[in-house]
């Protein structure tokens, strides 16, 4: 990190896995410099004056114009113009940088404000990777899951049709669920990583779940399945209304979960999307969302916790950025929690949903309401 007083300066990273993309994409910005080494076509002419063309890597540094992330493949690329001497390409001319793991890059910009910076602390703190994989089922479809701290990856989705019982005749009906549950038990040794995932959340409605791990464990014993044996006890079945990738949130909410999860960002995150949506019931004036309102109420140091989606900040206008980021100072000066929610994981989609700003205030705050009303009516 390289940083001046007045927050301008550069800071260089590597990123070492997929969720690692995540962050560096929500800390580029339009107008950022970023330096990284890249594979460039080159045409070479020999002295007979033939061309001929060939791959050289790089160092370049671009004024970032375009940033294009793809949240299945984690793949960044960043497309700018060249800002500084280079014997391959010339000052001004396009380019599209790929960043790729392992690879280190500088990144400069500025003005490093607080959530940047707050977002590279996590990001390099290896404590936030407690890692939750999930597998949301019902009859016939399951989708196996990995809940990082800052997004839900759908990893393998298993469609089966399985015939309905008949009277007297369950035999294809139970054998459709064998090769359903085979094939869901094969995407969870293919997609889950048992030395980082700490827990394997089970979800279904109905017994399907029970009916899945007992069949799962009965097979792992036949085969002498070390791998699942060993895991056993990571294996936590909660109840979920379907086998969607949407019931996860229930399942993270269930308080059994959230004690075995407690040292995981998700669910902190969806309890307090949780008690949002509580309060919003029963105390309307102690919930406020929507810009305007969330900053009437912290004019009056009212905000216990500000829920805020990571989405907003990659606001192009510098001047709305700053505005979400000093409401963001703002409010953990006047002692109130702040939750940045990601815009990748279920529970952000929702806030997304409340215009991605949301707070639950301290005491109850009426007069905003009220103004407005009064100021229609006399419209009226």
């Amino acid at each position: 990190k390289d940083l001046e007083k007045d927050n301008a300066g550069q800071v260089t990273l590597i990123p070492e896995e997929p969720e690692d993309m995540w962050h560096t994409y929500n800390l580029l910005q339009v107008g950022d410099s970023l330096r990284a080494s890249t594979i460039r076509k080159v045409q070479t002419e020999s002295a007979t004056g033939s061309v001929g063309s060939n791959r050289i890597r790089t160092t370049l540094t671009l004024c970032v114009e375009a940033i294009d992330f793809d949240s299945q493949a984690c793949q960044l690329r960043v497309k700018g113009t060249n800002i500084q001497e280079n014997e391959y390409v010339k000052m001004g001319a396009y380019h599209t940088i790929e960043l790729e793991p392992n690879r280190q890059f500088t990144l400069a910009k500025k003005q490093w404000d607080s959530v940047v910076l707050e977002r590279i602390e996590q990001a390099c703190d290896p404590a936030w990777n407690a890692d939750v994989a999930a597998v949301v089922m019902q009859e016939g479809l399951a989708h196996v899951c990995l809940v990082t701290p800052s997004m839900t990856l759908t990893r393998a989705k298993v469609e089966v049709n399985i015939p309905r019982k008949r009277k007297g005749n369950c035999s294809q009906h139970d054998r459709a669920l064998e090769r359903f549950y085979e094939q869901v038990m094969q995407a969870i040794q293919r997609h889950i990583n048992f030395e980082v995932v700490k827990c394997v959340l089970v979800a279904s409605p109905g017994f399907v779940r029970e009916q899945f791990c007992d069949f799962m464990f009965q097979q792992a014993i036949k085969t002498d399945n070390k791998l699942l044996l060993e895991n056993r006890s990571k294996f936590l079945q909660v109840h979920s209304s379907s086998g969607h990738k949407y019931a996860l949130k229930e399942a993270l909410c269930d308080p059994a979960v959230t004690s075995r999860l407690s040292d995981t960002k998700a669910a902190g995150e969806v309890k307090a999307l949780d008690d949002f949506y509580k309060m919003l019931q029963h105390e309307p004036d102690r919930a406020f969302y929507g810009l305007k309102h969330v900053e009437k109420a912290n004019e009056a140091m009212a905000i216990d916790t500000l829920l805020i989606s990571d989405e907003l900040f990659r606001h192009q206008d510098v001047a709305t950025r700053a505005r979400y980021v000093r409401l963001v100072d703002s409010v953990r000066e006047n002692m109130g929690t702040v939750r940045i929610f990601s815009s990748l994981h279920v529970s952000g989609e929702q806030l997304g949903q409340l215009t991605g700003i949301a707070a639950i205030l301290r005491f109850p705050v009426a007069e905003l309401s009220d103004t407005e009303s009064d100021s229609s009516s006399e419209e009226d």
